[in-house]
């Protein structure tokens, strides 16, 4: 398994997969059963109630009566009359397929019932019955006194939340051919999952609660499968995808009056071709005869000294078989020891050896404009003016009085691609009202869904941060079985376990399936908050990347890049016959062990290499400008780890690796740069410029290691700042009104504890006659 024979892969990232996959991903292999049962209550009270008639005959007035007539069944006291009434309603948003041909038909039933049942207040409903079935403490208890849990601990809340998530997801997908009602009651839908009316906080939240619970031991029961989805999906609805973000970062950069983006991250990326990773397998060949060539004519020494790195080398992987790192190593030494000449040669062939068709399409030039912050072209300064004048102006950037003229050429190339980022103002506007809360007032905060949101997580947001890692840990396939880790398998294990080959070998598949759709889930909701926080307000971003930092996210991501990332990407745990919608419209075949081992013919899994990306995307956002974050990259050791990812000819997904690699490259020494040239250049073509950034050498002035704890403190102390400042309700005292009237301090009614009179004198002693009264400093005071 290496990255010789591995072929491009045609993948398009968005933010989220194909409709029918992600209905699909909801349901368990183990539930399947469940759907002719849903089909089965729906059928008994549906035929009682319209007789001889299908519910694709009747017309939308009789259809809602109908709804109607189930929604009024909620309400009874009895628990399984009231389940058997959700049942039916879930038979309708799976889009009664008893009565479907062929799976688009299925697909269109869901998504009208869909529409139907949440103009007619099901959601609501739902709700009430999610709200009670979470409080209902007997299951809980039930829960935990069970030695193994399996689904029929979880039936209600399943039922509930596939309802919930149907509905979410059938209502946020848009279609060309849909009603203006339809889009209406999108926007309806929208703005009631975000702006909560009859509760204080959004639904978002309530998930987040039921995740915390769930980690903290007190409901084992929980499907989290089920409501990690759920939340991810809500969170795409109310907060926006990827699109709807950069498209309000442009509006935002508009509003605060700043250039527009040098281009659309997106569309570049789109465009972007993946380089071929360290070794092919023709060069493999040539490579070794030129080894043996260069082996003959090569000093001694430089022999030796190689040989003995490559003996300490602390980046070498311990996979079996002839890694091609260890190959690339030895065939990039020589490649560095090559002179400047030869290199250049060299290097510039990778791109000409790809079909023409592609070398068209390739833009000229390097895909992203460079930029430039304010903080380089001051340092740049400050440098220069060391050098030709001897002393420096501080945080001038106009005087160039007394440098030469190749210096005033230097500096008018970093302005031009200067970049003030939308958080560089936030954070100036910040300083400002640190500084002077009294004449600048109250700032106006614009009420949107991602601020109320992150004033309702406020508080225990620590605690879902570290729910979300917990539950992303028990999921990674590099996790070993801990008896202290979280059972996140309570939704998939049935009652009875497998007996045959067959069955434990489909229960196999179908815990790896559950196990990589919780990571898809938790990846995904994680990288859109951390997105939708930056863009809202930098120190919002900077809260949850901390909280995320302290519960060893880095080091967690980096386990789960530590393994073969190849043979996850291209993992078949799926088995496409018993996929829903396919399963409900056709006659399963007879499966066999032969057959579930050969799984689909797809290329790769869309879900695993989605993930990969995401955890990619959220280990940049949390290292990026943090030199004390990058160091525990360096410390992780996570060099070698993510150069095996380059393996994945996805351009994304090379993109962020290479990004990961860029920002460590000065700390990990001269011989590993002479030794990875190929991803030097890989780098140097694929990554942004910062124009005076010497990434590829050491000579960093930001880089001192004794400054990282105090720039993680410092950095603490402004998110503290900012969120008392906007979120505390008591405003400071130092600027309260001081109420100086003795009549109405004396008359102040005060509320005192009920034992207070028992310890009344005692308090007296300590707090009045105890204390000396010094006079005489009245006198003093200024």
């Amino acid at each position: 398994q290496g990255s010789v024979d591995c072929p491009n892969l045609e993948f398009k990232y968005g933010d989220a997969d194909g409709h029918s996959a992600e209905l699909a991903e909801l349901y368990s292999y183990t539930e399947e059963p469940e759907l002719s049962t849903n089909r089965r209550c729906f059928e008994e009270d549906f035929h009682a109630q319209v007789q001889g008639r299908r519910w694709l005959e009747l017309d939308e007035a009789q259809q809602k009566a109908y709804v109607m007539h189930l929604l009024d069944g909620l309400e009874v006291v009895n628990r399984d009359k009231r389940l058997r009434v959700a049942r039916a309603i879930l038979y309708l948003a799976q889009g009664v397929f008893g009565d479907c041909d062929n799976e688009g038909d299925v697909l269109h039933w869901s998504r009208h019932n869909s529409f139907l049942l949440y103009r007619l207040g099901t959601f609501t409903a739902f709700l009430e019955l999610l709200n009670m079935e979470i409080d209902n403490s007997q299951a809980c208890s039930s829960a935990l006194r069970k030695p193994a849990i399996s689904l029929a601990d979880s039936t209600e809340l399943r039922v509930l939340l596939s309802v919930m998530y149907l509905m979410v997801e059938n209502i946020r997908v848009e279609q060309e051919a849909d009603p203006p009602e339809w889009k209406t009651c999108r926007e309806t839908f929208r703005m009631e999952l975000s702006f909560p009316v009859h509760t204080e906080e959004p639904f978002a939240l309530l998930l987040f609660t039921m995740v915390t619970k769930f980690c903290s031991g007190h409901a084992p029961h929980f499907p989290m499968k089920k409501v990690l989805l759920l939340l991810w999906k809500v969170l795409l609805f109310t907060l926006g995808g990827f699109e709807a973000l950069q498209a309000m970062k442009v509006q935002k950069r508009e509003e605060l009056g700043l250039p527009p983006l040098p281009e659309d991250s997106i569309q570049v990326m789109r465009s972007m071709r993946a380089a071929s990773p360290p070794t092919y397998s023709i060069e493999l060949m040539e490579q070794q005869q030129q080894k043996r060539g260069h082996r003959s004519r090569r000093p001694l020494v430089k022999q030796d000294s190689l040989d003995i790195y490559n003996e300490r080398d602390p980046f070498k992987n311990d996979e079996a078989g002839v890694d091609e790192e260890e190959n690339d190593d030895v065939d990039s030494g020589i490649e560095g020891e090559l002179d400047l000449m030869e290199r250049d040669a060299i290097i510039p062939v990778m791109p000409a050896q790809r079909p023409p068709i592609e070398r068209v399409s390739f833009p000229k030039g390097l895909p992203w404009a460079p930029k430039v912050r304010q903080k380089d072209i001051e340092h740049f300064l400050e440098a220069s003016r060391n050098k030709f004048i001897g002393f420096t102006l501080g945080q001038d950037t106009e005087t160039l009085i007394g440098l030469p003229r190749p210096i005033h050429e230097s500096v008018k190339t970093l302005k031009q691609h200067k970049y003030v980022s939308i958080s560089d103002v936030q954070i100036k506007n910040e300083e400002e009202l640190e500084k002077c809360p009294m004449s600048l007032g109250e700032e106006e905060v614009q009420e949107t869904p991602c601020e109320i949101l992150y004033r309702a997580m406020l508080y225990n947001l620590p605690q879902y941060m570290i729910a979300l890692l917990k539950i992303l840990l028990a999921a990674a396939p590099t996790s070993k079985a801990k008896t202290d880790s979280i059972n996140i398998l309570a939704d998939v294990l049935p009652e009875e376990m497998p007996i045959t080959v067959l069955q434990s070998m489909k229960l196999g598949i179908d815990v790896n399936r559950h196990k990589e759709i919780i990571v898809k889930s938790i990846s995904a909701l994680l990288l859109l908050l951390l997105k939708h926080f930056k863009l809202n307000h930098i120190y919002q971003f900077e809260y949850v990347s901390q909280h995320l930092v302290f519960a060893n996210c880095i080091p967690l991501i980096l386990k789960f890049f530590n393994q073969n990332i190849m043979s996850y990407i291209t993992a078949k745990n799926s088995i496409s016959v018993l996929d829903y919608p396919h399963c409900t419209v056709y006659d399963l075949p007879e499966l066999t062990a032969e057959s579930l081992e050969a799984g689909d013919n797809n290329q790769f899994c869309w879900r695993n290499l989605f993930s990969c990306i995401n955890l990619l995307r959220i280990l940049n956002k949390l290292t990026k400008w943090k030199h004390s974050r990058t160091m525990m990259l360096v410390v992780f050791k996570s060099a070698p780890i993510l150069k095996r990812a380059l393996k994945v000819k996805q351009a994304m997904m090379q993109l962020y690796v290479l990004k990961l690699l860029k920002i460590q490259t000065k700390y990990l020494g001269r011989q590993w740069r002479k030794s990875n040239m190929k991803t030097m250049s890989a780098i140097y073509q694929k990554v942004r410029h910062r124009m005076n950034d010497d990434w590829a050498y050491g000579n960093d002035i930001d880089a001192r290691p004794w400054d990282f704890q105090a720039e993680e403190c410092t950095l603490r102390a402004n998110i503290e700042a900012f969120n008392s400042r906007r979120y505390d309700k008591p405003q400071d005292s130092e600027f309260a009104p001081v109420d100086n009237c003795l009549q109405s301090v004396l008359g102040q009614r005060l509320e005192l504890p009920e034992d207070f009179h028992y310890s009344y004198e005692l308090w007296l002693e300590r707090e009045v006659f105890s204390q000396p009264i010094r006079w005489e400093e009245l006198l003093h005071c200024q």
